[in-house]
């Protein structure tokens, strides 16, 4: 039976940072795991996302990856409206299947909006209504709505309950931890919340100094390409960096260049190589393409940021969303960047992510 709709609920109170981008206190760190509380049985748990999230669309490409879409039901979220500066009411679901493209009502609860969740699972909640948020319909409550988090334990979850075919495959595997926890640091800081510095910077001080470290981590992902021997970000595997680093630079061309002022240069012009792996990991590994959706992207950003975009109108460009063909040798791809000085400095500070080295 669907829940009736909860803006009659008394509403948190306002705090100063937007809840939806805000830091809570109160998340949920489970796994699903045969030794836990959460063990894993098919259709037990239910995800929730949103397609224009970057940092759901980390959960939802390691659900494609190891074939999980039979065991793991999810639905998704309308990429617009968001709600107020606070973000409250927060992220809604179509009133129907067919009112928005590739949305979904709640399959659970038939809940409007994503905060209902939250509030099950916590009527006093005060943190942030995020997606990806991973629910037990058994013990009916939350089991994790960290993206990181999910992303790695996500893909040995079920391991013994069905094939995925997939054995061979580890994003984090032994042999490179070390190289993934240094790059994953700055990666993070710098290229997955450095869009974001840079995009919702108040003062043109902040934005000056928040769009520099974006170039400078995406210079060295460029350069790890070529050094690496790709066709991944550390050669021949693909990791957690791959996943990380697809889920902000899909969306940089088609949003974050016009959208948050990232505009120091382009994938598709000034970085070849990066270029070069996104084509290939979009077009020749099944799970990337598949549950990335331009629409959502786009009309999340440029219509439920009303500070920035006040007229929510959705440029169509740039055309088309990702460039075709790759090349497999990428020693013969060109090695590119954003050679402005500032950037090259801050560049030098990064560390990590040459396997070779």
């Amino acid at each position: 039976m669907a829940a009736t709709s909860t803006l009659d609920k008394p509403r948190p109170l306002p705090t100063t940072v937007p809840q939806h981008l805000a830091r809570s206190a109160e998340s949920w760190h489970g796994t699903i795991a045969p030794d836990g509380p959460f063990t894993p049985q098919k259709d037990r748990y239910h995800l929730y996302i949103g397609l224009f999230c970057p940092f759901a669309h980390r959960a939802n490409i390691v659900r494609h990856l190891f074939k999980l879409q039979d065991v793991l039901p999810l639905s998704v979220v309308r990429p617009y409206p968001k709600g107020d500066d606070s973000g409250w009411p927060g992220w809604r679901f179509p009133k129907t299947a067919d009112e928005y493209p590739n949305a979904t009502v709640d399959h659970i609860f038939g809940s409007e909006y994503l905060h209902e969740i939250y509030f099950k699972a916590d009527p006093k909640y005060k943190g942030r209504y995020s997606v990806p948020a991973l629910w037990d319909k058994k013990t009916n409550t939350m089991v994790n709505n960290e993206s990181a988090e999910m992303m790695r334990w996500l893909q040995k979850a079920y391991d013994g309950v069905i094939d995925t075919g997939r054995e061979a495959m580890a994003l984090y595997p032994q042999h490179l931890r070390g190289v993934i926890d240094e790059v994953s640091e700055w990666m993070q800081r710098d290229l997955n919340g450095g869009v974001y510095k840079a995009g919702f910077a108040e003062t043109q001080e902040d934005y000056d100094k928040n769009v520099l470290p974006v170039f400078a981590a995406m210079n060295r992902v460029e350069k790890m390409l070529f050094a690496n021997g790709g066709p991944f970000l550390l050669g021949k595997a693909l990791t957690e960096l791959d996943v990380r680093a697809y889920c902000t630079l899909v969306r940089f061309d088609p949003v974050y260049v016009q959208h948050f002022k990232v505009n120091l240069g382009t994938v598709r012009h000034d970085y070849p190589q990066i270029n070069n792996w996104l084509k290939m990991l979009y077009e020749s590994i099944p799970g990337f393409k598949e549950t990335t959706n331009f629409k959502h992207i786009k009309e999340n950003y440029t219509k439920s940021h009303s500070g920035i975009n006040p007229k929510a109108i959705t440029p169509m460009g740039p055309y088309p969303d990702v460039e075709d063909g790759w090349e497999a040798d990428v020693q013969k791809v060109k090695v590119g960047g954003v050679m402005m000085k500032e950037v090259l400095e801050l560049e030098k500070k990064l560390s990590g992510g040459f396997v070779n080295s």
